[in-house]
């Protein structure tokens, strides 16, 4: 079974304005990273231009859906459609929101791994 890339959408930006009133600077907004309606591709690494932290907190969905994890996340009660998970980045003042979705593309490996022989301790 091989890897297939995942699309990552933009879906929405928000903000939690009591939090980000009680403990954000003054004049915070919503993040400035993304832009909703924005896409990306992705499959072994974090696509170029995207925000590390966002894909720090996404890319363990990313890598489930590029494996084709079949059947319903967690215990039948999150997102009901196979091959897709709606995730956050893991701002809690200011979270982005993002729809993950498998391809039928096959993933390609843009790297060339060392044979075990040759690596360091």
């Amino acid at each position: 079974m091989g890897m297939k890339k995942c699309k990552i959408e933009v879906i929405r930006k928000t903000i939690q304005e009591d939090l980000a009133k009680e403990y954000g600077f003054e004049g915070i907004n919503k993040c400035p990273w993304h832009r909703v309606g924005q896409v990306y591709y992705a499959d072994y690494a974090k696509p170029e231009g995207f925000c590390d932290d966002a894909w720090k907190a996404i890319h363990q969905y990313v890598f489930a859906l590029a494996h084709e994890s079949k059947g319903p996340w967690y215990y039948d009660d999150w997102v009901v459609q196979e091959g897709v998970a709606i995730v956050c980045c893991q701002d809690g003042l200011r979270p982005t929101i993002f729809k993950i979705t498998r391809t039928d593309e096959d993933a390609v490996r843009s790297y060339t791994p060392i044979p075990a022989e040759e690596q360091e301790d």
